[in-house]
């Protein structure tokens, strides 16, 4: 039976659609640039698939999949919504990994991704609710006509094109250069000791959200390994869940600001001194061992996505419009080419 609060959000999106939308404003060629990305994305993947075995077309290299439990904590009324309107523990699959659109050493210069997929979600047409994050609180990219000139440079493996597209210098993207920047001069030793972010907005109710995740225990002592090793992220984890269980606090960011927090354009930060995270749940990864084959080609067989949502948290922007199609045929092509199907309630 459908609770109360969601019977009053649907009552409310009915009222006010433009607001609950949060102001979204989708460009007439927004549809078309979608299905260049997807064509492009598509071309890369069945090409990296001729090496042996087709990988996702971002965050292609996984330090590994872990099991962990997600508890929603007491809240109180305004933030007991959704997956947060009771006290309730969720299994999970976590997922970490490197930025880029290619396996590379772990030296390199790369964000790094914390993809959690709660299961057993009954109100998600995918049965999970997927929560997919970034080690930086926004994205290289306003839009999705941005997106397809970002693909055509990746493609063509120059990517400094997308920020210097020709020598008008009012067309340079200084903006979306100093993110990338930042992305890639961050310090990592282990993914269990470092904050993500969603980057971009999702519903709450009648409202937008953003969401983070922050280790909630101290950060480990220096692991050991050698970070010149080129997996030696995937190896410290597992030293971490060798000896230790890791934690993270998870937090949502209400949108106050209309201006200031813009959902189409998640290259700006939504500030903090407006509207400060705030802990709706615990996330604990207990001590494991993970990094086995079997456990790395489960992990490769997963599909997470955005998209993967209750009503109550669906996608906003732009950007996370083209993550739809996007997420949809990687996941689509790499299960067709590798002879995979997602395994998601395996081991639970």
């Amino acid at each position: 039976m459908l609770n109360r609060r969601f019977l009053l959000w649907l009552f409310l999106m009915s009222l006010f659609p433009s607001y609950v939308l949060g102001n979204q404003e989708i460009s007439k060629d927004e549809s078309k640039s979608i299905q260049d990305i997807v064509q492009i994305v598509e071309r890369s993947i069945r090409a990296e698939a001729e090496k042996g075995f087709a990988r996702r077309g971002a965050h292609a290299k996984a330090h590994g999949c872990v099991k962990a439990q997600f508890r929603v904590l007491p809240l109180p009324n305004e933030l007991s919504l959704g997956m947060f309107s009771e006290v309730r523990e969720y299994p999970a699959w976590i997922r970490f990994s490197n930025g880029a659109d290619k396996v590379q050493d772990d030296s390199a210069g790369d964000g790094r991704g914390m993809a959690i997929k709660l299961m057993h979600v009954d109100r998600s047409p995918s049965g999970t609710q997927d929560f997919v994050m970034l080690n930086h609180p926004t994205f290289f990219v306003k839009n999705a006509a941005d997106y397809v000139e970002f693909q055509k440079a990746i493609a063509t493996d120059s990517p400094i094109k997308f920020f210097f597209p020709d020598p008008n210098p009012l067309h340079f993207r200084l903006h979306e250069l100093g993110i990338v920047m930042a992305i890639r001069s961050k310090k990592v030793n282990n993914p269990l000791d470092i904050q993500y972010w969603s980057t971009t907005p999702y519903r709450f109710g009648v409202t937008a959200m953003k969401f983070s995740t922050r280790p909630c225990n101290r950060p480990t002592p220096a692991l050991a390994t050698d970070t010149s090793s080129a997996n030696y992220l995937r190896q410290n984890m597992q030293e971490h869940l060798d000896r230790d269980d890791a934690c993270f606090d998870f937090m949502i960011q209400l949108r106050k600001r209309a201006t200031e927090m813009p959902v189409e354009d998640p290259t700006i930060e939504w500030s903090e001194k407006d509207s400060p995270f705030i802990t709706v749940a615990k996330i604990t990864i207990p001590a494991q061992r993970f990094d086995t084959p079997e456990q790395q080609k489960f992990c490769e067989d997963l599909a997470f996505s955005p998209w993967h949502a209750i009503p109550e948290h669906e996608p906003l922007g732009g950007i996370n419009r083209v993550r739809k199609a996007v997420y949809e045929a990687s996941s689509r092509i790499r299960q067709d080419l590798n002879r995979a199907f997602e395994r998601e309630s395996a081991g639970f």
